[in-house]
């Protein structure tokens, strides 16, 4: 028998499952999870008789995918081997050689999947590919697993628009500020590193002009750990002042400001001499909607968007049905009914109200962490 390239401890032993194996290919996915825009997360390990020969994931659009990845590791071992990938193998020329082509080279015994392309140019045809070239092919092992790990680039693929996540750090009566405005800092330590390694995940931050001017934040994951999402803010009338950390930092050329018409036309010039991303959107009202931000944002090959503020933008958001996942911090504190409100706008009558689906509740001390998700009518 071949000696394993890599074992160690903490892996699975030789009488692990397929299940088993996928889970650690999904780790290896996660570990891809903001850096691979415009293409999804993908994990995959390289099992021969037990023992694990390589493990990989995709860390970016251009290099080479996990199968790959794993496949050049193990070299010529990889023959006769069990290839577990979180995602179907892809069958045509892009960035990249088709992966199928050299899954087939190397003489994999079995290629087990844990779901197909939503991509309709790939869906189902690598699977066909390699069962033509009697390479077996389960579909399906911890499929809910690694369909979440997808569904930023699903949601492109589908609705031309990224997925949303709305994050809101409130007080115990629902606020985001205080009468004065001040937010800095409801929530702790805890939930503001939860956030970060959020914000690691994602490939855009948006939020509104009132948090760019009360907060002048940088938007930045802390630590980066090699990320840089773009951050994006919305000012319809081109009124922020260009001493703020988006215009003026190190990272300004990733920023994406929203101008409507009527935002002066010395103003965007300014922004985009400084490296500035600038783009006009019609408005109504003097506001965007939010439908138009997201294709645009989808156009740029975003595949995930945190929007992190404030009340304002997330009501415009959640009327638009646009949020497909919140998660909440709840502080112990009690605001009043001067501060600012999680959700602004007029609100809806309560049998007009959104139902929510509470997926998970996990304290932070001294902190809440709720994560939910909107129950829509196809659910």
């Amino acid at each position: 028998m071949n000696c394993p390239l890599n074992r160690t401890p903490e892996l699975p032993p030789p009488s692990s499952t397929d299940e088993q194996w996928m889970l650690h290919a999904i780790a290896q996915a996660r570990k891809g999870e903001g850096l691979t825009r415009p293409n999804p997360p993908v994990g995959a390990v390289l099992v021969k008789n037990g023992y694990l020969l390589a493990e990989g994931f995709h860390p970016k659009a251009g290099s080479p995918h996990a199968e790959i990845v794993v496949l050049t590791t193990a070299g010529g071992q990889a023959h006769g081997a069990d290839l577990y990938v979180t995602l179907e193998p892809c069958s045509t020329w892009g960035r990249t050689p088709p992966c199928t082509d050299a899954i087939i080279r190397a003489g994999i015994r079995r290629v087990i999947a844990g779901t197909t392309d939503p991509n309709p140019k790939h869906a189902g045809r690598g699977f066909q590919l390699l069962r033509e070239a009697n390479v077996a092919v389960s579909v399906g092992v911890r499929e809910p697993e690694c369909r979440a790990l997808i569904e930023p680039f699903a949601m492109l693929q589908r609705d031309s628009r990224p997925f949303v996540t709305l994050k809101l750090g409130m007080s115990l009566d629902g606020r985001l500020a205080d009468m004065y405005g001040r937010s800095r800092w409801i929530t702790g330590a805890a939930a503001r590193s939860q956030v970060h390694a959020l914000r690691r995940r994602v490939d855009g931050i948006l939020i509104g002009r009132e948090t760019a001017l009360q907060d002048d934040p940088s938007l930045l994951p802390n630590p980066a750990d090699g990320r840089t999402p773009w951050r994006i803010v919305l000012d319809p009338h081109g009124r922020l002042p260009m001493q703020l950390k988006l215009f003026s930092d190190a990272h300004r050329q990733q920023t994406i400001v929203f101008l409507g018409p009527e935002a002066p036309e010395p103003y965007r010039k300014a922004l985009e001499t400084r490296g500035v991303n600038c783009e006009t959107l019609p408005t109504q009202n003097g506001r965007f909607r939010m439908r138009c931000v997201l294709r645009a944002l989808g156009a740029r090959e975003l595949l995930h968007v945190l929007c992190e503020g404030g009340g304002v933008l997330a009501a415009a958001l959640l009327a638009e049905n646009l949020v497909d996942e919140a998660w909440y911090f709840i502080a112990p504190k009690l605001l009043g009914s001067e501060g600012r409100p999680a959700v602004g706008g007029p609100g809806w009558p309560l049998a007009d109200a959104p139902n929510w689906r509470i997926l998970d509740v996990q304290m932070l001390p001294p902190d809440v962490w709720i994560r939910a998700r909107p129950q829509r009518e196809e659910e």
